[in-house]
Protein backbone atom coordinates (compact mmCIF):
# COMPACT_ATOMS: atom_id res chain seq x y z
CA UNK A 1 0.00 0.00 0.00
CA UNK A 2 1.17 3.52 -0.83
CA UNK A 3 2.78 5.30 2.09
CA UNK A 4 0.48 7.12 4.42
CA UNK A 5 0.70 10.71 5.59
CA UNK A 6 1.22 10.79 9.36
CA UNK A 7 -0.75 13.49 11.14
CA UNK A 8 -0.48 13.86 14.90
CA UNK A 9 -2.78 16.04 16.96
CA UNK A 10 -1.42 17.85 20.02
CA UNK A 11 -4.43 19.72 21.38
CA UNK A 12 -8.08 18.90 21.98
CA UNK A 13 -9.05 22.20 23.61
CA UNK A 14 -7.64 25.55 24.74
CA UNK A 15 -5.89 24.47 27.94
CA UNK A 16 -4.86 20.96 26.92
CA UNK A 17 -1.44 19.56 27.88
CA UNK A 18 1.11 22.23 27.07
CA UNK A 19 3.94 19.74 26.51
CA UNK A 20 1.98 17.73 23.94
CA UNK A 21 3.34 19.51 20.87
CA UNK A 22 6.92 18.84 21.91
CA UNK A 23 6.05 15.24 22.79
CA UNK A 24 4.48 14.64 19.39
CA UNK A 25 7.57 16.04 17.66
CA UNK A 26 10.15 14.12 19.71
CA UNK A 27 8.53 10.73 20.34
CA UNK A 28 8.11 9.58 16.74
CA UNK A 29 7.97 10.54 13.08
CA UNK A 30 5.25 12.80 11.69
CA UNK A 31 4.53 14.79 8.57
CA UNK A 32 2.13 17.23 10.23
CA UNK A 33 1.27 18.35 13.75
CA UNK A 34 -2.21 19.74 14.18
CA UNK A 35 -4.02 21.40 17.06
CA UNK A 36 -7.68 21.99 17.84
CA UNK A 37 -8.00 24.87 20.31
CA UNK A 38 -11.56 26.02 19.71
CA UNK A 39 -14.94 25.11 21.14
CA UNK A 40 -18.24 26.95 21.42
CA UNK A 41 -17.29 28.14 24.91
CA UNK A 42 -13.78 29.08 23.75
CA UNK A 43 -15.17 31.49 21.18
CA UNK A 44 -17.02 33.30 23.97
CA UNK A 45 -13.84 33.45 26.06
CA UNK A 46 -11.87 34.82 23.11
CA UNK A 47 -14.66 37.28 22.35
CA UNK A 48 -14.45 38.73 25.85
CA UNK A 49 -10.65 38.79 25.55
CA UNK A 50 -10.96 40.75 22.31
CA UNK A 51 -13.28 43.26 24.01
CA UNK A 52 -10.48 44.11 26.46
CA UNK A 53 -7.55 43.67 24.06
CA UNK A 54 -8.56 44.10 20.38
CA UNK A 55 -5.15 42.87 19.23
CA UNK A 56 -5.74 39.45 20.84
CA UNK A 57 -8.63 37.03 20.39
CA UNK A 58 -6.39 34.01 19.75
CA UNK A 59 -5.07 31.08 21.82
CA UNK A 60 -2.00 32.54 23.50
CA UNK A 61 -0.67 29.17 24.66
CA UNK A 62 -0.03 28.21 21.04
CA UNK A 63 2.69 30.85 20.90
CA UNK A 64 4.40 29.54 24.01
CA UNK A 65 4.30 26.05 22.56
CA UNK A 66 5.95 27.30 19.37
CA UNK A 67 8.61 29.01 21.46
CA UNK A 68 9.82 25.52 22.33
CA UNK A 69 8.83 23.67 19.17
CA UNK A 70 9.07 25.81 16.04
CA UNK A 71 12.77 25.13 15.53
CA UNK A 72 12.32 21.45 16.25
CA UNK A 73 9.48 21.18 13.73
CA UNK A 74 11.52 23.02 11.10
CA UNK A 75 14.52 20.76 11.61
CA UNK A 76 12.38 17.64 11.28
CA UNK A 77 10.40 18.93 8.30
CA UNK A 78 7.10 18.75 10.16
CA UNK A 79 4.46 21.29 9.17
CA UNK A 80 2.01 22.74 11.69
CA UNK A 81 -1.70 23.43 11.18
CA UNK A 82 -3.84 24.80 14.01
CA UNK A 83 -7.09 26.69 14.51
CA UNK A 84 -5.52 28.63 17.38
CA UNK A 85 -6.17 31.86 15.49
CA UNK A 86 -9.66 31.95 16.97
CA UNK A 87 -11.11 35.41 16.31
CA UNK A 88 -7.81 36.86 15.04
CA UNK A 89 -5.89 34.45 12.79
CA UNK A 90 -4.07 37.34 11.09
CA UNK A 91 -2.89 38.62 14.45
CA UNK A 92 -1.61 35.23 15.52
CA UNK A 93 0.11 34.69 12.16
CA UNK A 94 1.92 38.01 12.64
CA UNK A 95 2.93 37.01 16.17
CA UNK A 96 4.26 33.67 14.88
CA UNK A 97 6.34 35.46 12.21
CA UNK A 98 7.77 37.76 14.85
CA UNK A 99 8.61 34.74 17.00
CA UNK A 100 10.28 32.97 14.07
CA UNK A 101 12.35 36.08 13.29
CA UNK A 102 13.40 36.41 16.92
CA UNK A 103 14.41 32.73 17.04
CA UNK A 104 16.15 32.88 13.65
CA UNK A 105 13.96 30.16 12.15
CA UNK A 106 13.09 30.59 8.43
CA UNK A 107 9.47 29.46 8.83
CA UNK A 108 6.86 30.49 6.28
CA UNK A 109 3.57 31.39 7.97
CA UNK A 110 0.18 31.66 6.29
CA UNK A 111 -3.34 31.96 7.61
CA UNK A 112 -6.95 31.38 6.68
CA UNK A 113 -9.68 33.95 7.28
CA UNK A 114 -13.24 34.79 6.33
CA UNK A 115 -15.08 32.91 9.04
CA UNK A 116 -15.67 36.01 11.19
CA UNK A 117 -19.12 37.25 10.21
CA UNK A 118 -19.60 39.69 13.08
CA UNK A 119 -19.53 42.85 10.90
CA UNK A 120 -22.34 41.33 8.78
CA UNK A 121 -24.27 39.56 11.53
CA UNK A 122 -27.41 41.68 11.30
CA UNK A 123 -27.39 41.56 7.48
CA UNK A 124 -27.19 37.75 7.62
CA UNK A 125 -30.02 37.44 10.13
CA UNK A 126 -27.75 36.52 13.04
CA UNK A 127 -28.78 39.35 15.37
CA UNK A 128 -26.21 41.31 17.37
CA UNK A 129 -23.92 38.72 18.97
CA UNK A 130 -20.52 39.18 20.57
CA UNK A 131 -19.01 36.66 18.15
CA UNK A 132 -20.32 35.11 14.93
CA UNK A 133 -18.03 32.64 13.19
CA UNK A 134 -18.85 30.29 10.36
CA UNK A 135 -17.31 26.82 10.33
CA UNK A 136 -15.02 26.72 7.30
CA UNK A 137 -13.60 23.60 5.71
CA UNK A 138 -10.11 22.52 4.75
CA UNK A 139 -9.50 23.99 1.29
CA UNK A 140 -8.01 27.24 2.55
CA UNK A 141 -5.51 25.13 4.48
CA UNK A 142 -4.78 23.15 1.30
CA UNK A 143 -4.05 26.36 -0.62
CA UNK A 144 -1.69 27.59 2.10
CA UNK A 145 0.18 24.29 2.25
CA UNK A 146 0.41 23.98 -1.53
CA UNK A 147 1.96 27.45 -1.59
CA UNK A 148 4.73 26.34 0.74
CA UNK A 149 3.56 27.35 4.22
CA UNK A 150 5.33 25.68 7.14
CA UNK A 151 2.74 26.95 9.63
CA UNK A 152 -0.93 27.50 8.83
CA UNK A 153 -3.10 29.42 11.30
CA UNK A 154 -6.88 29.34 10.98
CA UNK A 155 -9.86 30.77 12.74
CA UNK A 156 -13.08 28.82 13.13
CA UNK A 157 -12.72 25.83 10.85
CA UNK A 158 -14.39 22.57 11.79
CA UNK A 159 -12.38 20.50 14.23
CA UNK A 160 -11.64 17.83 11.63
CA UNK A 161 -10.60 20.34 8.96
CA UNK A 162 -7.14 20.82 10.46
CA UNK A 163 -6.59 17.14 9.59
CA UNK A 164 -8.54 17.07 6.30
CA UNK A 165 -6.50 19.97 4.87
CA UNK A 166 -3.08 18.33 5.29
CA UNK A 167 -4.34 15.00 3.93
CA UNK A 168 -5.96 16.60 0.88
CA UNK A 169 -2.87 18.70 0.17
CA UNK A 170 -0.51 15.73 0.57
CA UNK A 171 -2.41 13.47 -1.82
CA UNK A 172 -3.74 16.10 -4.22
CA UNK A 173 -7.37 15.18 -3.66
CA UNK A 174 -10.07 17.11 -5.52
CA UNK A 175 -13.21 18.79 -4.25
CA UNK A 176 -15.43 15.86 -5.27
CA UNK A 177 -13.26 13.04 -3.90
CA UNK A 178 -16.01 12.52 -1.36
CA UNK A 179 -15.09 9.07 -0.09
CA UNK A 180 -11.46 10.09 0.47
CA UNK A 181 -12.47 13.35 2.12
CA UNK A 182 -15.02 11.57 4.30
CA UNK A 183 -12.35 9.13 5.41
CA UNK A 184 -10.14 12.03 6.45
CA UNK A 185 -13.05 13.68 8.26
CA UNK A 186 -13.60 10.50 10.26
CA UNK A 187 -9.88 10.16 11.06
CA UNK A 188 -9.84 13.82 12.02
CA UNK A 189 -12.88 13.43 14.23
CA UNK A 190 -11.15 10.60 16.05
CA UNK A 191 -7.91 12.45 16.83
CA UNK A 192 -9.25 16.03 17.17
CA UNK A 193 -9.99 15.58 20.89
CA UNK A 194 -6.51 14.39 21.73
CA UNK A 195 -6.19 11.70 24.38
CA UNK A 196 -9.90 10.86 24.22
CA UNK A 197 -8.87 8.56 21.36
CA UNK A 198 -6.06 6.93 23.31
CA UNK A 199 -7.68 6.03 26.60
CA UNK A 200 -8.80 9.35 28.06
CA UNK A 201 -12.36 9.63 29.41
CA UNK A 202 -12.90 6.00 28.35
CA UNK A 203 -15.86 4.06 29.75
CA UNK A 204 -13.88 0.85 30.36
CA UNK A 205 -10.90 2.69 31.85
CA UNK A 206 -10.46 0.05 34.56
CA UNK A 207 -9.19 -2.31 31.84
CA UNK A 208 -6.16 -0.04 31.31
CA UNK A 209 -3.40 -0.28 33.95
CA UNK A 210 -3.19 2.95 35.92
CA UNK A 211 0.52 3.20 35.10
CA UNK A 212 -0.44 3.41 31.43
CA UNK A 213 -2.71 6.38 32.11
CA UNK A 214 -0.31 8.46 34.16
CA UNK A 215 0.81 10.19 30.97
CA UNK A 216 -1.19 8.96 27.98
CA UNK A 217 0.17 9.60 24.52
CA UNK A 218 -1.69 11.80 22.05
CA UNK A 219 -3.11 10.03 18.97
CA UNK A 220 -2.04 10.22 15.38
CA UNK A 221 -3.65 9.17 12.12
CA UNK A 222 -1.88 7.42 9.28
CA UNK A 223 -4.08 8.45 6.36
CA UNK A 224 -3.78 6.63 3.02
CA UNK A 225 -4.47 7.85 -0.53
CA UNK A 226 -7.90 6.16 -0.61
CA UNK A 227 -8.99 7.92 2.60
CA UNK A 228 -8.65 4.88 4.84
CA UNK A 229 -6.58 5.36 7.95
CA UNK A 230 -4.95 3.76 10.95
CA UNK A 231 -5.32 5.44 14.33
CA UNK A 232 -2.31 4.88 16.57
CA UNK A 233 0.11 6.71 18.88
CA UNK A 234 3.87 6.96 19.18
CA UNK A 235 5.56 3.76 20.38
CA UNK A 236 6.17 3.51 24.10
CA UNK A 237 3.73 6.24 25.08
CA UNK A 238 0.99 5.66 27.64
CA UNK A 239 -2.69 5.10 27.11
CA UNK A 240 -4.45 2.69 24.78
CA UNK A 241 -5.67 2.79 21.19
CA UNK A 242 -8.26 0.08 20.61
CA UNK A 243 -11.43 -0.49 18.63
CA UNK A 244 -13.35 0.56 21.73
CA UNK A 245 -11.44 3.80 22.39
CA UNK A 246 -11.88 4.75 18.73
CA UNK A 247 -15.57 3.82 18.81
CA UNK A 248 -16.05 6.00 21.88
CA UNK A 249 -14.56 9.02 20.15
CA UNK A 250 -16.51 8.40 16.94
CA UNK A 251 -19.72 8.72 18.97
CA UNK A 252 -18.64 11.99 20.59
CA UNK A 253 -20.75 15.03 19.72
CA UNK A 254 -22.37 13.58 16.61
CA UNK A 255 -25.99 13.01 15.61
CA UNK A 256 -27.03 10.38 13.10
CA UNK A 257 -25.73 8.59 10.05
CA UNK A 258 -24.86 11.83 8.22
CA UNK A 259 -22.03 13.90 9.69
CA UNK A 260 -22.03 17.18 7.76
CA UNK A 261 -18.79 19.08 7.22
CA UNK A 262 -18.20 22.04 4.90
CA UNK A 263 -16.30 19.88 2.39
CA UNK A 264 -18.17 16.58 2.57
CA UNK A 265 -20.92 14.77 4.44
CA UNK A 266 -19.37 11.68 6.00
CA UNK A 267 -21.59 8.63 6.37
CA UNK A 268 -21.08 7.45 9.94
CA UNK A 269 -23.04 4.30 9.15
CA UNK A 270 -20.37 3.21 6.66
CA UNK A 271 -17.42 3.14 9.07
CA UNK A 272 -15.67 -0.19 9.58
CA UNK A 273 -13.16 -0.65 12.39
CA UNK A 274 -10.67 -3.48 12.76
CA UNK A 275 -7.58 -4.14 14.89
CA UNK A 276 -4.29 -3.60 13.06
CA UNK A 277 -1.82 -4.62 15.76
CA UNK A 278 -1.03 -3.28 19.22
CA UNK A 279 -2.38 0.27 19.64
CA UNK A 280 -3.46 0.34 16.00
CA UNK A 281 -7.02 0.52 14.67
CA UNK A 282 -7.83 0.57 10.96
CA UNK A 283 -10.73 2.70 9.71
CA UNK A 284 -12.03 1.68 6.29
CA UNK A 285 -15.14 1.66 4.14
CA UNK A 286 -16.05 5.29 4.80
CA UNK A 287 -18.27 6.83 2.15
CA UNK A 288 -19.02 10.46 1.56
CA UNK A 289 -21.67 12.65 0.00
CA UNK A 290 -21.61 16.30 -1.11
CA UNK A 291 -21.59 18.89 1.67
CA UNK A 292 -24.72 20.84 2.62
CA UNK A 293 -25.33 24.21 0.92
CA UNK A 294 -25.14 26.09 4.23
CA UNK A 295 -22.44 26.62 6.82
CA UNK A 296 -23.11 26.49 10.53
CA UNK A 297 -22.33 29.70 12.42
CA UNK A 298 -21.33 29.78 16.07
CA UNK A 299 -22.89 32.85 17.69
CA UNK A 300 -22.10 33.86 21.26
CA UNK A 301 -23.70 36.72 23.12
CA UNK A 302 -23.48 38.16 26.61
CA UNK A 303 -26.70 37.03 28.24
CA UNK A 304 -26.38 38.94 31.49
CA UNK A 305 -25.10 38.15 34.96
CA UNK A 306 -25.54 35.10 37.15
CA UNK A 307 -24.75 34.02 40.68
CA UNK A 308 -25.31 30.93 42.78
CA UNK A 309 -25.42 29.70 46.34
CA UNK A 310 -25.18 26.12 47.56
CA UNK A 311 -26.68 25.33 50.95
CA UNK A 312 -25.50 22.21 52.77
CA UNK A 313 -28.36 20.30 54.41
CA UNK A 314 -27.20 17.64 56.87
CA UNK A 315 -28.94 14.73 58.54
CA UNK A 316 -32.69 14.44 59.04
CA UNK A 317 -35.63 16.26 57.42
CA UNK A 318 -33.75 17.20 54.24
CA UNK A 319 -36.85 18.06 52.23
CA UNK A 320 -38.26 20.22 55.04
CA UNK A 321 -34.96 22.04 55.48
CA UNK A 322 -34.85 22.76 51.75
CA UNK A 323 -38.43 24.05 51.76
CA UNK A 324 -37.70 26.34 54.71
CA UNK A 325 -34.60 28.05 53.30
CA UNK A 326 -36.22 28.38 49.87
CA UNK A 327 -39.27 30.11 51.34
CA UNK A 328 -37.14 32.31 53.60
CA UNK A 329 -34.74 33.47 50.89
CA UNK A 330 -37.44 34.20 48.34
CA UNK A 331 -39.36 36.20 50.93
CA UNK A 332 -36.23 38.13 51.90
CA UNK A 333 -35.30 39.22 48.38
CA UNK A 334 -36.17 42.88 47.89
CA UNK A 335 -35.80 42.51 44.12
CA UNK A 336 -36.41 39.20 42.41
CA UNK A 337 -33.93 38.30 39.62
CA UNK A 338 -35.34 37.51 36.19
CA UNK A 339 -34.47 33.83 36.65
CA UNK A 340 -34.27 31.92 39.92
CA UNK A 341 -33.70 28.15 39.93
CA UNK A 342 -33.59 25.71 42.85
CA UNK A 343 -32.08 22.23 42.60
CA UNK A 344 -31.86 19.74 45.44
CA UNK A 345 -29.18 17.06 45.06
CA UNK A 346 -29.88 14.18 47.44
CA UNK A 347 -26.27 13.23 48.00
CA UNK A 348 -27.06 12.25 51.60
CA UNK A 349 -26.97 8.67 52.93
CA UNK A 350 -29.01 7.18 55.75
CA UNK A 351 -27.08 6.55 58.98
CA UNK A 352 -23.91 7.91 57.33
CA UNK A 353 -20.52 7.42 58.97
CA UNK A 354 -19.18 10.85 57.89
CA UNK A 355 -20.84 14.27 57.99
CA UNK A 356 -20.27 14.79 54.28
CA UNK A 357 -22.00 11.52 53.45
CA UNK A 358 -24.95 12.63 55.61
CA UNK A 359 -25.41 15.86 53.66
CA UNK A 360 -27.45 16.98 50.67
CA UNK A 361 -26.80 20.04 48.50
CA UNK A 362 -29.41 22.67 47.69
CA UNK A 363 -28.37 24.89 44.78
CA UNK A 364 -29.91 28.27 44.06
CA UNK A 365 -28.94 29.91 40.74
CA UNK A 366 -30.04 33.36 39.59
CA UNK A 367 -29.68 35.35 36.35
CA UNK A 368 -30.53 38.88 35.36
CA UNK A 369 -29.43 41.61 32.97
CA UNK A 370 -28.83 43.87 35.98
CA UNK A 371 -25.70 42.80 37.90
CA UNK A 372 -27.05 44.40 41.09
CA UNK A 373 -29.98 41.99 41.20
CA UNK A 374 -27.68 38.96 41.34
CA UNK A 375 -24.99 40.57 43.48
CA UNK A 376 -25.28 41.66 47.09
CA UNK A 377 -29.04 42.04 46.77
CA UNK A 378 -29.10 38.25 46.34
CA UNK A 379 -26.20 37.08 48.48
CA UNK A 380 -26.71 39.36 51.50
CA UNK A 381 -30.22 38.06 52.33
CA UNK A 382 -28.92 34.48 52.05
CA UNK A 383 -26.13 35.11 54.55
CA UNK A 384 -28.42 37.08 56.88
CA UNK A 385 -30.43 33.86 57.33
CA UNK A 386 -27.38 32.11 58.79
CA UNK A 387 -28.74 32.11 62.35
CA UNK A 388 -32.43 32.11 61.44
CA UNK A 389 -33.03 29.10 59.25
CA UNK A 390 -32.62 25.33 59.31
CA UNK A 391 -30.41 23.56 61.88
CA UNK A 392 -26.86 23.08 60.66
CA UNK A 393 -27.02 26.05 58.23
CA UNK A 394 -23.93 26.01 56.01
CA UNK A 395 -23.00 27.31 52.54
CA UNK A 396 -20.14 26.15 50.34
CA UNK A 397 -18.88 29.54 49.15
CA UNK A 398 -18.70 33.08 50.51
CA UNK A 399 -21.00 35.77 49.08
CA UNK A 400 -19.79 37.50 45.95
CA UNK A 401 -20.80 39.56 42.95
CA UNK A 402 -22.49 38.08 39.93
CA UNK A 403 -20.48 36.94 36.93
CA UNK A 404 -21.12 37.52 33.25
CA UNK A 405 -22.64 34.56 31.44
CA UNK A 406 -22.87 33.84 27.75
CA UNK A 407 -25.55 32.48 25.46
CA UNK A 408 -24.78 30.24 22.48
CA UNK A 409 -27.01 30.34 19.40
CA UNK A 410 -26.35 28.30 16.26
CA UNK A 411 -27.01 29.95 12.94
CA UNK A 412 -26.85 28.85 9.30
CA UNK A 413 -25.95 30.90 6.24
CA UNK A 414 -25.52 29.97 2.58
CA UNK A 415 -21.96 28.84 1.94
CA UNK A 416 -21.58 31.28 -0.94
CA UNK A 417 -22.24 34.16 1.47
CA UNK A 418 -19.13 33.35 3.50
CA UNK A 419 -15.67 34.42 2.27
CA UNK A 420 -12.95 31.81 2.59
CA UNK A 421 -9.50 33.25 2.02
CA UNK A 422 -5.99 31.83 2.14
CA UNK A 423 -3.56 34.61 3.06
CA UNK A 424 0.02 33.76 2.15
CA UNK A 425 3.26 34.82 3.82
CA UNK A 426 3.83 37.58 1.25
CA UNK A 427 0.37 39.02 1.89
CA UNK A 428 -1.16 37.74 -1.34
CA UNK A 429 -4.67 36.37 -1.04
CA UNK A 430 -6.43 33.45 -2.68
CA UNK A 431 -10.21 33.19 -2.55
CA UNK A 432 -11.52 29.68 -1.98
CA UNK A 433 -14.66 29.03 -3.98
CA UNK A 434 -17.63 27.40 -2.26
CA UNK A 435 -18.58 23.87 -3.22
CA UNK A 436 -20.31 23.68 -6.59
CA UNK A 437 -22.11 20.47 -5.71
CA UNK A 438 -24.15 20.37 -2.51
CA UNK A 439 -26.77 18.14 -0.96
CA UNK A 440 -29.56 19.29 1.32
CA UNK A 441 -28.92 17.57 4.60
CA UNK A 442 -31.64 15.12 5.50
CA UNK A 443 -31.81 12.37 8.04
CA UNK A 444 -30.63 9.09 6.59
CA UNK A 445 -33.15 6.29 6.59
CA UNK A 446 -32.82 4.26 9.74
CA UNK A 447 -31.36 0.77 9.23
CA UNK A 448 -33.48 -2.25 9.94
CA UNK A 449 -33.37 -3.57 13.47
CA UNK A 450 -31.47 -6.82 13.91
CA UNK A 451 -33.38 -9.95 14.82
CA UNK A 452 -34.62 -9.69 18.41
CA UNK A 453 -32.63 -11.72 20.93
CA UNK A 454 -34.14 -14.95 22.25
CA UNK A 455 -35.93 -14.86 25.57
CA UNK A 456 -34.10 -16.10 28.64
CA UNK A 457 -33.34 -15.36 32.27
CA UNK A 458 -32.27 -11.82 33.08
CA UNK A 459 -30.42 -10.17 35.91
CA UNK A 460 -30.82 -6.60 37.15
CA UNK A 461 -27.46 -4.92 36.62
CA UNK A 462 -25.96 -1.57 35.55
CA UNK A 463 -26.18 -0.95 31.80
CA UNK A 464 -22.44 -0.26 31.97
CA UNK A 465 -21.82 -3.91 32.82
CA UNK A 466 -21.84 -4.53 29.08
CA UNK A 467 -22.14 -1.10 27.40
CA UNK A 468 -19.77 1.80 26.99
CA UNK A 469 -20.93 5.38 26.51
CA UNK A 470 -19.64 8.83 25.70
CA UNK A 471 -21.57 12.08 25.89
CA UNK A 472 -21.00 15.75 25.24
CA UNK A 473 -22.51 19.14 24.50
CA UNK A 474 -23.58 20.71 21.21
CA UNK A 475 -24.99 24.12 22.02
CA UNK A 476 -28.09 23.62 24.14
CA UNK A 477 -28.33 19.95 23.23
CA UNK A 478 -26.33 16.90 24.23
CA UNK A 479 -25.62 13.55 22.68
CA UNK A 480 -25.15 10.20 24.36
CA UNK A 481 -23.57 7.44 22.27
CA UNK A 482 -23.82 3.90 23.65
CA UNK A 483 -22.02 0.89 22.22
CA UNK A 484 -21.49 -2.77 22.98
CA UNK A 485 -18.81 -5.26 22.00
CA UNK A 486 -20.53 -8.36 20.57
CA UNK A 487 -23.19 -8.97 17.95
CA UNK A 488 -25.46 -10.66 20.49
CA UNK A 489 -25.20 -7.70 22.84
CA UNK A 490 -25.99 -5.43 19.88
CA UNK A 491 -29.22 -7.30 19.14
CA UNK A 492 -30.30 -6.75 22.74
CA UNK A 493 -29.20 -3.10 22.87
CA UNK A 494 -30.96 -2.13 19.63
CA UNK A 495 -34.27 -3.56 20.84
CA UNK A 496 -34.00 -2.49 24.48
CA UNK A 497 -32.47 0.97 24.65
CA UNK A 498 -35.29 2.90 23.01
CA UNK A 499 -36.16 6.56 23.48
CA UNK A 500 -38.81 5.52 26.00
CA UNK A 501 -36.28 3.46 27.95
CA UNK A 502 -33.74 6.31 27.90
CA UNK A 503 -36.35 8.67 29.34
CA UNK A 504 -37.10 6.12 32.04
CA UNK A 505 -33.43 5.69 32.93
CA UNK A 506 -32.63 9.41 32.74
CA UNK A 507 -35.66 11.21 34.17
CA UNK A 508 -34.14 14.63 33.38
CA UNK A 509 -34.87 13.85 29.71
CA UNK A 510 -38.50 12.84 30.22
CA UNK A 511 -40.02 16.06 28.87
CA UNK A 512 -37.32 16.88 26.31
CA UNK A 513 -37.19 16.09 22.56
CA UNK A 514 -35.03 13.00 22.07
CA UNK A 515 -34.07 11.27 18.83
CA UNK A 516 -32.32 7.92 18.47
CA UNK A 517 -29.98 6.88 15.67
CA UNK A 518 -28.78 3.33 15.01
CA UNK A 519 -25.20 2.72 13.86
CA UNK A 520 -25.03 -1.07 13.39
CA UNK A 521 -21.44 -1.25 12.10
CA UNK A 522 -20.32 0.36 15.36
CA UNK A 523 -22.84 -1.69 17.39
CA UNK A 524 -24.01 1.65 18.72
CA UNK A 525 -27.07 3.77 19.35
CA UNK A 526 -26.76 7.53 19.57
CA UNK A 527 -29.28 9.77 21.31
CA UNK A 528 -29.58 13.50 20.74
CA UNK A 529 -31.28 15.22 23.67
CA UNK A 530 -32.41 18.72 22.82
CA UNK A 531 -32.56 21.65 25.24
CA UNK A 532 -31.02 19.79 28.18
CA UNK A 533 -28.29 22.45 28.36
CA UNK A 534 -30.59 25.44 27.87
CA UNK A 535 -28.79 28.15 25.94
CA UNK A 536 -25.39 26.50 26.06
CA UNK A 537 -22.51 25.75 28.40
CA UNK A 538 -21.90 29.34 29.51
CA UNK A 539 -25.59 29.84 30.33
CA UNK A 540 -26.79 26.81 32.19
CA UNK A 541 -26.42 26.04 35.88
CA UNK A 542 -26.85 22.30 35.46
CA UNK A 543 -24.72 20.11 37.72
CA UNK A 544 -22.83 18.87 34.64
CA UNK A 545 -23.00 21.90 32.31
CA UNK A 546 -21.28 20.20 29.36
CA UNK A 547 -23.09 16.85 29.70
CA UNK A 548 -19.74 15.05 29.88
CA UNK A 549 -21.01 12.74 32.64
CA UNK A 550 -24.41 12.06 31.10
CA UNK A 551 -23.23 8.83 29.51
CA UNK A 552 -21.71 7.61 32.76
CA UNK A 553 -24.98 8.35 34.58
CA UNK A 554 -26.77 6.24 31.97
CA UNK A 555 -24.26 3.41 32.38
CA UNK A 556 -24.84 3.42 36.13
CA UNK A 557 -28.59 2.89 35.82
CA UNK A 558 -29.86 -0.62 36.47
CA UNK A 559 -31.72 -2.54 33.80
CA UNK A 560 -32.74 -6.16 33.18
CA UNK A 561 -29.92 -7.71 31.12
CA UNK A 562 -29.97 -11.29 29.78
CA UNK A 563 -27.68 -13.38 31.93
CA UNK A 564 -25.94 -14.85 28.89
CA UNK A 565 -24.70 -11.35 27.97
CA UNK A 566 -23.12 -10.61 31.34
Amino acid sequence: MTAAVRIGNCSGFYGDRHAAMREMLTQGDLDFVTGDYLAELTMLILGRDRMKHPERGYAKTFLTQLEQCLGLAHDKGVRIVANAGGLNPAGLATAVRELADRLGIPATVAHVEGDDLLPRAAELGLGSPLTANAYLGGWGIVECLNSGADVVITGRVTDASVIVGPAAAHFGWGRTDYDRLAGAVVAGHVIECGVQASGGNYAFFTEIPTAQMLHAGFPLAEIYPDGSSVITKHPGTGGLVSVDTVTAQLLYEVTGARYANPDVTARMDSIELSPDGPDRVRISGVTGEPPPPTLKVSCNSIGGFRNAFTFVLTGLDIEAKAALIQAQLEAALTVRPAELEWTLARTDHVDADTEEAASALLHCAVRDRDPAKVGRQFTAPAIELGLASYPGFCVTTPPGDGQVYGVFTPGYVPADEVPHVAVHADGSRTDIAPATETLELAAASEPDLPEPPPAGPTRRAPLGSIAGARSGDKGGSANVGVWVRTDEQWRWLAHTLTVAKLRELLPETAELPVTRHLLPKLRAVNFVIEDILGQGVAYNARFDPQAKGLGEWLRSRHIDIPERLL
